[in-house]
């Protein structure tokens, strides 16, 4: 089979490997589509893999090629995606349905072999049917839709709360369209590119600021009268965006974080007295799972792409022949960011 390979700092190669051979309770899948995640540029640029050579990616959709008969319902042919984490299913936190917590896990495209291939095996209860509602592409976001929805799922969105989404990446944009979906309609996006904050109103944002804009706080003071924000979602992670999170929030409110920092992180004291201040709830999320394994959130992605929830359009605006993936990353190198999600196609 074909196979990006990585062997070391930004050096991918497209190799022929051979294809997976799947044991006991796992499925062969073809790959169709494979997405590059944000957290896969330090695996790439910055000899951040965990060994080498290495075949990276976990987000991706396919067709089941081989499968044993199984209890899951999944046949050859089916249209699937694939939830990547390998948890042990024994320690305490997988047996309380924290999956995520899993100190002695494995993962499918950074511990294990991944989808930047034409072929992966995988468990089978780690897959998910798709329906034909929803396309092979839309099945590479299943992946990072979950990672919100698992930080929503620790929010108390019940008394309707103004809230504010801090970058607007695809993880943030993606928690602006499902925060939309559960009848919020205070909803207050940030973000120091006008594209993004502009693709963000198209797509159901109440207002729309730029912090590095010289009317930020006097625009923000028109939008909420220095009341703040009952929620406050850092979708990047940040020294910038976590002060500012502190900022924006109101008294006794929650912040959430879900972006996860590349580089070093500080915080000024007098940011940190915030927290005491307005007695905040600072709280963190980490990966995608809930019991029965893999989680409701993956239940929920599928229906919300079928629903039509989320927009695909709006966070995919690249699809790329999957040979081109080493010119995709010297490009991210020379820009120095990943400045839209791309998918690479099969």
């Amino acid at each position: 089979m074909k196979a990006a390979v990585l062997y070391g700092d930004n050096d991918i190669r497209i190799e022929s490997l051979k294809k997976p051979i799947p044991e006991i309770n796992e499925a062969l899948i073809e790959v169709k589509v494979t997405g590059i995640c944000g957290s896969d540029l330090p695996r790439v640029l910055n000899d951040g893999a965990h060994f080498y050579p290495i075949v990276l990616g976990h987000e991706f959709s396919g067709v089941v090629e081989a499968v044993a008969d199984n209890e899951y319902g999944i046949k050859i042919g089916d249209k699937v995606a694939c939830a990547p984490l390998l948890p042990c299913h024994n320690c305490r936190e997988c047996l309380t349905g924290n999956h995520s917590l899993c100190k002695n896990y494995s993962f499918i495209g950074s511990r294990s072999p991944g989808s930047w291939a034409e072929y992966v095996k995988a468990p089978i209860r780690n897959l998910v049917k798709l329906t034909d509602k929803v396309s092979f592409i839309e099945g590479a976001l299943i992946e990072p839709i979950t990672v919100v929805l698992h930080a929503l799922n620790n929010i108390n969105f019940s008394k309707n709360p103004s809230v504010a989404i801090i970058g607007m990446g695809t993880i943030g944009m993606l928690a602006l369209q499902c925060v939309k979906n559960l009848g919020v309609n205070d909803i207050a996006v940030f973000d120091i590119d006008d594209k993004k904050l502009a693709n963000a109103k198209n797509h159901g944002a109440d207002g729309i600021f730029n912090p590095m804009s010289g009317n930020f706080k006097s625009d923000l003071d028109v939008y909420n009268g220095e009341k703040g924000f009952e929620i406050v979602i850092d979708a990047v992670g940040s020294s910038l965006t976590i002060n500012l999170s502190l900022i924006l929030a109101s008294g006794k409110s929650q912040v959430m974080f879900i972006g996860t920092p590349t580089s070093k992180v500080e915080i000024s004291h007098k940011d940190f007295e915030l927290i005491n201040r307005k007695e905040l709830i600072i709280q963190g999320s980490w990966m995608s799972y809930s019991a029965p394994y893999p989680g409701n959130e993956w239940t929920t992605a599928v229906r919300y792409l079928e629903k039509g929830v989320i927009d695909s359009r709006s966070i995919i605006n690249q699809a790329v022949p999957f040979e081109n993936i080493g010119e995709i990353f010297n490009e991210i190198k020379t820009s120095g960011n990943m400045n839209r999600k791309i998918i690479l196609e099969l």
